[in-house]
């Protein structure tokens, strides 16, 4: 890679990064708001929900736009809009500015994570592209980690604080790519990664039947199911070992943590070995695989100790999945980043809505009840692995 590619790969890890921490510094804020306010859960239900009807919405408008106008563009925006919502939410107490809030908020994530995916495939071989892409991953993950803790240190001080500080990251993040992110034309290339992305251009002519082949379709259906699968055991995982484990908020704070921690490990040093080792298709079959058998294990746990490590095998494959789910993606269609990227996006809000719904229901019902749907799910996803085939041509890995 040439300076330029590193220096452009560097600001938009940062800015996924300062993204994702501003968005979940909010979260250990969301019920005292509620409190203060005497919200009810019906007002925070629907302010989740208009977040992602409006990244759900957007996501594969801003994709394609973006394959049209350039990347840095959209990020610009995207990291503007994101500072704008967080400071009206900081600055006011009427429920239908926090619901205007959340809706703008909804855009600048269409806005800046899928472009900022399309944006890394862009100027990457599909050779480089797993590890740069496990990069975005662990950034957004270790945003996502590190925001609740940091957000509940400020809201000590106030409860509007968190909210504050996440416009400040924004506003940072806006200006560092300004500054730094060279524009789509501007970024350099070595003559050999030149050669190599001409011949992956070959392979694959970015069409708009790339969009609708049986590999692309197969996917975009397992980025609904894993999202639906990650949100539905995860939303209702500390009530879930809390009622039947009896799970103190210590040993809830330890597993999420060592999560946390081993998909870090993962994403950063070894997920572009183990897309090496592996090839993308395998690797996704054997992260469903394991998600599967980890959320059985939990089922028929018995101890602790138990639920601990299934928890732990279960959250490891959801956090590979998507990286991998994304990278075989980005290698399918040359010149539809953006838009991929975008519906890649669109169906993850679709299951970061319908997960904890369906979740919260079926809980109220039988503690287990969740956890058999989403087993399920998984298993449907594991056996549909099978049915991926890429043709030779397109020299990525096959299954």
């Amino acid at each position: 890679m040439t300076p330029k590619v590193k220096r452009a790969i560097f600001i938009l890890i940062l800015s996924e990064f300062l993204v994702c921490l501003g968005i979940s510094l909010v979260i250990p804020v969301m019920p005292f708001l509620r409190n203060e306010l005497h919200l009810s859960a019906f007002d925070m239900g629907v302010m989740t929900s208009l977040f992602a009807f409006a990244q759900f919405i957007a996501s594969p408008i801003i994709g394609r736009t973006s394959d049209k106008i350039g990347r840095k563009p959209i990020l610009a925006v995207g990291l503007f809009l994101f500072m704008v919502s967080e400071f009206l939410f900081a600055a006011t107490n009427y429920l239908w500015l926090f619901d205007i809030s959340r809706i703008i908020g909804g855009l600048s994530a269409a806005m800046v994570a899928p472009t900022a995916m399309a944006f890394a495939a862009d100027i990457t071989t599909k050779k480089q592209r797993a590890k740069v892409i496990g990069w975005l991953s662990a950034a957004f993950s270790g945003g996502l980690i590190l925001g609740p803790g940091v957000g509940g240190l400020l809201a000590k001080f106030d409860y509007k604080a968190p909210f504050w500080v996440s416009g400040v990251l924004g506003l940072i993040s806006m200006i560092a790519l300004l500054a730094l992110l060279p524009k789509d034309e501007e970024v350099d290339l070595t003559p050999s990664d030149v050669d190599q992305m001409q011949r992956d251009v070959s392979s694959m002519k970015g069409n708009w039947s790339d969009l609708v082949s049986k590999p692309v379709i197969l996917l975009f259906a397992m980025i609904l199911i894993s999202s639906f699968g990650l949100q539905g055991f995860e939303s209702i995982y500390s009530l879930f070992v809390n009622q039947v484990f009896h799970f103190s908020l210590d040993n809830i704070a330890l597993v999420l943590t060592l999560n946390g921690l081993i998909s870090l490990v993962f994403q950063v040093a070894l997920f572009d070995r183990l897309v090496v080792r592996f090839n993308e298709t395998r690797l996704i079959r054997y992260c469903f695989f394991l998600a599967f058998a980890g959320t059985i294990w939990i089922i028929f746990a018995h101890t602790k100790w138990e639920v601990i490590i299934a928890t732990l095998f279960a959250f490891t494959a959801f956090d590979l999945l998507r990286p991998a789910i994304t990278t075989l993606l980005t290698k399918l269609s040359s010149k539809n980043q953006g838009l991929i990227n975008g519906l890649n996006m669109s169906l993850t809000s679709v299951g970061n809505v319908i997960g904890p719904l369906m979740s919260g229901i079926l809980l109220d019902m039988n503690t287990h009840y969740p956890y058999v749907v989403v087993a399920v799910f998984l298993g449907i996803s594991y056996l549909m692995t099978f049915m991926i085939r890429i043709q030779s041509k397109t020299n990525l890995n096959v299954d």
